[in-house]
């Protein structure tokens, strides 16, 4: 049974910075991209970035290219999310995802991910 946790949340001021960890077990090949998502109350959780476990691919939402770095160990299966020069806007619950359909980063939307985190808060204030 895959099992995603994860860590790192917090409230920090506004530019300052975050890394997020997400410790996976139970992983198969058929898992082939990992990846982070945010959630404010009241609206959908937006894909934020992704890697792929095989090529190292990485993903980012418009909103943070520049300021987010995702990374792997895959020895360890941890994936980590580097926050930097955080905004306000940034603020949600943040989780990790993965799944089973051979996506491998290619496709970051909730629908697509089968294996949930229980979340980390996330929030920034100005």
């Amino acid at each position: 049974q895959v099992q995603l946790v994860e860590s790192g949340g917090g409230l920090v001021q506004r530019g300052g910075s975050l890394k997020l960890s997400c410790s996976a077990s139970g992983l198969t090949p058929d898992n082939h991209g990992i990846a982070w998502f945010r959630q404010v109350p009241g609206k959908a959780r937006d894909g934020v970035s992704c890697i792929s476990r095989g090529t190292g691919y990485t993903y980012y939402d418009d909103h943070v290219k520049g300021r987010f770095s995702i990374s792997i160990d895959n020895a360890n299966n941890t994936v980590y999310l580097q926050m930097n020069s955080l905004r306000p806007e940034d603020t949600g619950v943040y989780y990790c995802a993965t799944e089973n359909q051979g996506l491998d980063c290619t496709i970051v939307a909730a629908w697509g991910y089968k294996y949930w985190g229980q979340g980390t808060q996330v929030t920034v204030s100005s």
